[in-house]
């Protein structure tokens, strides 16, 4: 796991947003499918919930950070 974090505090922010928009589609897509009664969604779900989780914070973090540096 933390190379996973490690992999996405080298991106970008572009990169991160892009990430976040797939991620969230996928969520989606896996919610839909636990739904219709996929069981084996459920391990993909939790992965891709965390790793949106993981890509809001760094976003997030990115975001203090700079309004933190112009003040």
């Amino acid at each position: 796991m933390p190379r996973r974090i490690e992999k996405l505090r080298e991106a970008d922010a572009k990169e991160l947003e892009l990430q976040q928009r797939e991620l969230s589609e996928q969520v989606f897509r896996l919610r839909f499918q636990m739904s219709t009664g996929q069981a084996e969604a459920l391990k993909r779900l939790r992965e891709a919930k965390k790793d949106l989780a993981r890509v809001n914070t760094l976003l997030r973090e990115r975001e203090l950070g700079k309004s933190r540096n112009a003040q």
